[in-house]
């Protein structure tokens, strides 16, 4: 609330009038919207794409794409808060009601509201989209206010509410927005979709107002200043957020606010409302048109819960029997437990049916994952403790995320975890189809028990945070000054055991490792190759070698040479390869269950559907995904140039010749100067090369 002292009598400018901002409105050059129409354009304001992920079409929205920390995944969750707010701005019933995010901790709810609070105040900061409320000035004319000349609106309510409630009649209101220059169709429209009465401070202000003024409307608005709306995060204008205390220090003042003795000082008259100071509360600062954020809403004592069922229901801040309007936008998160000791209260059902409830799982998309780990990583560069440069694996947001991935995968008789896996992440999974994957999900979804749904378990971002914090402080990564990528996995044991209560849970997530470790190897077997063959490309050109050549056997313009032209997605360019029976029989022979002709002709059938299908959208598409694909190239290629991994592990472990010393040396220069290792994790990652451990 603004408070002057008493001072030479405020001239209103022009510009600063309710008729100058009335007529701004009428021509469209300033806004007049609830802040669920406000959001949905900031929204909409970006592209939109239909997408197909994990076997199902849904809409990304590219708001939520932009910035250099920026939402990942989220697609369902996304497409819920969106249809949410526009069926709000719609006017249906979503208007009375609160969005609630329900999920484990560490799935990132609360990121999600503050990326939408900061994307929301740079929204309404650009000059066409600003909010504007009003105050009352001059007031010592009136008399009874003492000292306090200015006051504002508590709850920043739109100068065009003020418009249609200056007068005693409906009809007079609507007569002055006509001469304000508003047609009729645009009056009846504020009618019927904007009216609300004036706040009840602003309503006993302005009635004596006019009082003092004998009716003269003219003379009363010179007591009406428009000003914009403040925007400040620190002081929870615009956007608020409020965290549940404990019994002790939470109080419905937090919320609502309080009688201010220093008005009641100054007051004449101790009915006039304006003794209650809403902005004392979170709710009236968020209430003009604002976000309002109740982080683990649920986890609130009872009594501050029925407030949010009165603000949710009827969209008013209620207090010592005097009323004021809100127009706020509440999105809340709760964790899975307290949800459901919440729901199992029946006496609490009032609250729970004023909420549209979002599920929300941890990430599932082991592709997506990688972002993430990023994220939790860091753009910093890494220290030791002694202050040096710490190198970071290039394999290590790899074998993170799929680590911390498969925990949360649901084991499954229709699936393995890597089916799963790949499904999720829209890859080939050998004869597996996506529709399996989502018969799995409805199966799991049908659970009345959130915490069985799908993605609702596994290790969640924090503790995917800590396994690299614990890897940071591990002996090894600071001696060798790398966070070499094999060791996150001791790092995510340390986190199952000392952050995993339940004992099934625990077991799960350790053989989940013991997968994600043969994953890493396989990544590692690649890495190796293309060491060898000094060409961080080399396993991808072999691979996409084995696709052409099926693609061509089945072309109408092969020849008798088996020289086959084709089109390089990527370039444009016009390229030859040569079919080669042998290499693609090679590798088809260690693809199991390729044991005759049809179910090989089966499986270049599926080749050959998916390069039409992926290659046609994505050029870039490379078959690398296809991880049985992959390891029977890398085999083959193994087996040809080097007689076999066997002969590769012996030429990189027995150095005891020239030759094998030589072949050692060109492949760490040729780790460290183009597939960014260092030294440390080179040279590791071919002694856990030379070794059987994790194999497949």
């Amino acid at each position: 609330m603004k408070t002057e002292q008493k001072n030479r009598d405020v001239v209103v400018p022009d510009n600063e009038r309710l008729i100058f901002h009335l007529k701004e409105v009428s021509k469209g050059r300033r806004r007049f919207e609830n802040v669920f129409q406000s959001v949905l354009r900031m929204i909409l304001e970006k592209p939109v794409v239909k997408i197909v992920h994990a076997g199902k079409p849904v809409y990304d929205f590219q708001f939520f794409r932009e910035g250099k920390k920026h939402i990942i995944g989220w697609f369902n969750e996304i497409n819920d808060f969106v249809s949410f707010d526009k069926d709000a701005a719609e006017g249906s019933s979503a208007k009375e009601m609160a969005f609630v995010l329900v999920g484990e901790p560490g799935n990132g709810k609360t990121f999600f509201v503050d990326f939408i609070c900061q994307k929301y105040r740079q929204f309404i900061s650009r000059p066409e989209n600003r909010r504007y409320t009003f105050e009352f000035v001059n007031l010592d004319q009136l008399g009874g206010y003492g000292n306090i000349t200015t006051i504002q609106s508590q709850t920043f309510e739109n100068p065009v509410i003020l418009a249609m409630n200056l007068f005693g009649s409906r009809e007079e209101n609507k007569e002055f927005l006509r001469k304000a220059g508003f047609e009729d169709k645009q009056i009846e429209l504020l009618f019927e979709k904007y009216y609300s009465p004036l706040g009840a401070c602003t309503e006993y202000i302005w009635r004596g107002i006019r009082d003092h003024c004998a009716g003269d409307i003219e003379k009363a608005l010179e007591f009406v200043r428009v000003v914009p709306i403040p925007i400040a995060e620190s002081l929870g204008t615009l956007t608020g957020k409020y965290s549940a205390k404990d019994k002790i220090t939470a109080s419905s003042v937090d919320l609502l606010g309080e009688e201010s003795l220093t008005r009641l000082l100054n007051l004449t008259d101790t009915n006039n409302p304006y003794r209650l100071d809403l902005r004392k509360g979170a709710i009236a600062r968020v209430a003009g048109g604002g976000i309002h954020f109740p982080d683990e809403m649920l986890r609130n004592k009872k009594d501050l819960v029925q407030i949010y069922l009165q603000l949710i229901q009827n969209r008013n801040i209620e207090l010592d029997g005097f009323r004021w309007p809100i127009d706020t936008l509440i999105i809340a998160t709760s964790n899975n437990d307290v949800y459901n000791t919440f729901v199992s209260e029946k006496e609490e059902s009032p609250i729970k049916d004023r909420c549209r409830i979002c599920f929300v799982s941890h990430n599932t998309d082991y592709k997506l994952q990688q972002e993430l780990t990023a994220y939790s990583l860091g753009s910093e560069k890494k220290e030791t403790f002694s202050g040096e440069t710490m190198h970071v694996d290039p394999n290590l947001i790899y074998a993170a995320s799929v680590g911390v991935i498969l925990t949360r995968l649901p084991h499954s008789e229709k699936l393995t975890p890597i089916e799963t896996m790949k499904l999720e992440a829209g890859e080939i999974a050998g004869e597996k189809g996506v529709k399996a994957l989502i018969e799995v999900k409805e199966d799991l979804n049908a659970s009345p028990d959130v915490t069985k749904r799908w993605g609702q378990k596994g290790l969640g971002h924090r503790d995917l945070g800590r396994s690299l914090q614990v890897l940071m402080a591990m002996p090894e990564s600071n001696e060798g000054k790398c966070m070499f990528a094999k060791d996150i996995f001791k790092a995510l044991e340390r986190v199952i055991l000392d952050y995993v209560s339940e004992a099934a849970d625990r077991d799960k997530f350790m053989e989940d490792l013991k997968v994600a470790r043969q994953l890493y190897r396989e990544q590692v077997k690649t890495a190796i190759f293309n060491a060898y063959r000094d060409d961080p490309e080399a396993i991808r050109k072999d691979v996409m070698a084995y696709v052409n050549m099926v693609v061509g056997l089945d072309a109408e313009n092969l020849g008798p040479d088996k020289m086959w032209r084709y089109r390089d997605p990527q370039t444009g360019d016009i390229k030859s390869i040569k079919i080669d029976q042998r290499y693609i029989d090679s590798v088809e022979g260690r693809l199991s269950g390729l044991s005759n002709k049809e179910r090989k002709e089966s499986f270049r059938n599926t080749i050959r559907k998916v390069y039409g299908q992926k290659v046609s959208v994505d050029p870039n598409y490379d078959f690398m995904d296809n991880q049985d694909l992959v390891k029977a190239v890398t085999d083959v290629r193994l087996e040809s140039d080097v007689a076999g991994a066997g002969s590769l592990v012996g030429a990189l472990a027995n150095r005891t010749n020239e030759e094998n010393v030589r072949i050692y040396n060109r492949m760490i220069e040729t780790m460290f100067k183009k597939l960014k290792y260092c030294p440390t994790c080179a040279q590791k990652t071919i002694e856990y090369f030379c070794e059987k451990e994790d194999e497949s």
